[in-house]
């Protein structure tokens, strides 16, 4: 099991070259880490535990957990009375609980929904960072090398003044496809669980400080340990005789106790998310709040540099001069700064 663990290590991984920002982080890496681990984890209590365990008279206990298992993931005669298995069967009432042997393959395809924009971002810049910040973000390159990169550096950026603006627009579409990704997985996991899981965060905080006799456990409710199953055969006079069964579901153990975690990280995620995005909407809109971060960032370098480039910059030219500043040591910063605002102002006086 440690074994399948490893293949996520790279995940794990740090990039020499940011090309995004922490937000985008909790998105790509640590919602998928957690996903693909949940989906490991159910994996293999699914595969290789016992995930379901039936019990009938003078039937074969093996051949009906195959086949409640099997009408399970048809949709159908699994009747799970709420919170538990109740005597009295109405199948116009019973819940049909559809969902539980996908939840490893439904978890796997939420954490590669969490990538796309990552993937996204990463096809359409292109390496462009990396390329820009060569050898100024090594210690080891000679001085030469690093005056060579610097003004070439300073020389692109100007030649391609007030030409970035698709470039940073395209993140920020990404940023917002993030928030439309975790929003719409939280009510397409509400829809999932029949509409029990949009409160089922709050439910189980409720439960918690109920006493026994009044609680109504939602984990049992969403999640249950025991399920009746109605199977129907021929008697030996050829007459349809009606089974019904009682099945454990163990699996649901762990199931409950994964998504009331994701329903915790998906709300915090989610106001988080919306939270960053209005402060995007702020710089986009707000020059003046531009130049308060490159201000708050760059205190090693003049101020007057700093007002300079913000004086000359569109949002595209701030975003990618933000990037790539990130990727830089301060004092090389400091530099490219200085030798930048001193060729804008020479470029205006001209």
């Amino acid at each position: 099991m440690f074994d399948v663990f490893a293949c996520f290590k790279r995940l794990f991984k740090i990039d020499n070259v940011c090309i995004d920002n922490k937000m985008f982080h909790l998105h790509y890496k640590a919602t998928v880490i957690i996903l693909m681990i949940f989906s490991v984890v159910v994996t293999c209590r699914q595969y290789i535990g016992d995930s379901i365990h039936c019990i009938f008279h003078d039937i074969s206990l093996h051949a009906m957990d195959t086949l409640c298992w099997s009408r399970l993931k048809r949709h159908m005669d699994i009747e799970v009375m709420q919170p538990g298995v109740d005597t009295q069967v109405n199948h116009s009432k019973s819940v049909m609980y559809k969902y539980y042997h996908w939840i490893c393959f439904i978890l796997f395809l939420q954490a590669i929904l969490f990538y796309v924009p990552r993937y996204l971002w990463k096809t359409w810049e292109g390496g462009r960072i990396k390329m820009l910040v060569q050898d100024l973000n090594n210690p080891f390159v000679d001085k030469d090398r690093k005056t060579e990169r610097k003004r070439l550096l300073v020389d692109y950026f100007v030649v391609n003044l007030h030409t970035q603006n698709y470039y940073a627009f395209r993140f920020f579409f990404c940023e917002v496809l993030n928030f439309v990704n975790v929003v719409g997985q939280f009510f397409f996991m509400d829809y999932l669980f029949d509409g029990e899981f949009g409160t089922y965060g709050f439910d189980v905080f409720r439960f918690v400080g109920m006493p026994p006799e009044d609680s109504n456990d939602p984990m049992s409710r969403v999640f249950p340990k025991m399920a009746k199953c109605t199977v129907y055969k021929f008697g030996v006079s050829g007459s349809m005789q009606k089974n019904d069964g009682m099945c454990v579901l163990p699996l649901n153990i762990v199931n409950e106790k994964i998504y009331l975690f994701l329903w915790f990280w998906f709300v915090f995620l989610s106001a988080l998310t919306g939270l960053w995005l209005v402060y995007r909407l702020v710089v986009i809109f707000i020059p003046k709040v531009r130049l308060y971060l490159l201000r708050g960032k760059y205190k090693i370098a003049h101020q007057k540099d700093v007002e300079t480039i913000n004086s000359w910059c569109k949002i595209g030219d701030w975003y990618l001069f933000y990037q790539m500043s990130k990727n830089m040591d301060m004092l090389m910063c400091r530099e490219v700064i200085s030798d930048l605002a001193n060729k804008l102002e020479g470029r205006e006086t001209m």
